[in-house]
């Protein structure tokens, strides 16, 4: 396995590849939703989660660009097993991919994103990671490894301006926009709402008398770029965890903006996924992991010490 740092001139044409992706996916998801055709299929791989043709579609059509531009690489979607492409026996890229995560979601064209992250193996760490939003007008999250050592993350929108992450937000609890994947009522809503002594925290005035803090929905990678961004202040999943590809490339876009992502004991999420061998890969696959992500790490130290674990 021989070690090749990927360029920002790789990034770029990843980006323009999912873009493409998602520009030929959208009308198909529009016409599902309007039409209530959503092509389920039966989840063979994870039984609670709806799987549409469009997900297989987009699995597929990845797979089909990446081997355009990169010559050998370990691919590790959601919708497979992962496998080799190319001649190389042993590359050093794997390509993470959720080819349209929401997908329950984005066949009523309400909300859908992909996520694509390409990690070296010799570096042990994600070199660059793309989120797309298929329905507005922010459009894509991007980070990439420089030949420095650093990293960068901006955001794309549809029309192509481009804005560097890089001052997620500095609120403390009671002042904060905090976001949960809280759509299944049993076992990710109940759980948020036992959580009293947070909800309280968030929910406490603040010097002016006003209680500002709020709670919010948002959904696997983009819920961590919305912090990025300073759309939000925090993210956080308690209940069931998220696996690999859902936290994996937000995690890396809020760390190159400078945001920070701890577990619940408080330790800081390294950026090593356990991406480095097949049989790592295939055990990452099937893990998944509690968070909390946030804009600075005092909010979310004051998260973790508010949540009864």
């Amino acid at each position: 396995m021989s070690s090749e740092t990927p360029t920002p001139e790789l990034a770029e044409t990843i980006a323009e590849l999912v873009k493409t992706t998602m520009r030929d996916i959208r009308p198909r998801l529009v016409q599902a939703a309007l039409t209530g055709h959503r092509a389920e299929n039966e989840n063979l791989r994870h039984e609670d989660n709806f799987l549409s043709d469009y997900d297989l579609w987009m699995h597929q059509r990845y797979k089909e660009l990446l081997s355009e531009v990169l010559p050998s690489f370990i691919y590790a979607s959601e919708e497979d097993d992962p496998q080799v492409i190319g001649d190389d026996p042993d590359p050093d890229l794997c390509v993470l991919v959720d080819p349209l995560d929401t997908s329950e979601l984005a066949v009523r064209a309400l909300h859908g994103y992909t996520h694509l992250m390409v990690y070296s193996r010799s570096l042990r760490r994600p070199v660059i990671a793309i989120v797309g939003d298929i329905f507005h007008h922010v459009q894509l999250y991007l980070a990439f490894h420089e030949s420095d050592g650093s990293d960068r993350a901006l955001l794309i929108t549809a029309d192509g301006d481009r804005h560097p992450l890089e001052s997620p937000s500095n609120a403390h609890l009671p002042q904060a926009l905090v976001t949960n994947y809280l759509m299944r009522p049993t076992e990710r809503f109940r759980v948020l709402a036992q959580q009293e002594r947070f909800l309280d925290a968030l929910s406490a005035p603040g010097e002016n008398g006003k209680a500002r803090g709020r709670i919010g929905v948002d959904f696997g990678s983009i819920s961590l770029c919305h912090v990025a961004a300073g759309f939000t202040d925090a993210t956080m999943e308690i209940a069931k965890g998220f696996a690999v590809w859902d936290l994996s490339p937000g995690h890396y876009i809020l760390h190159a903006a400078g945001g920070f992502t701890i577990d619940l004991d408080g330790n800081p999420i390294d950026l090593d996924y356990g991406l480095n061998t097949l049989a790592e890969i295939n055990t990452t696959m099937s893990t998944r992991r509690k968070f909390i992500a946030a804009g600075n790490r005092a909010l979310a130290e004051e998260i973790r010490d508010s949540i009864q674990i």
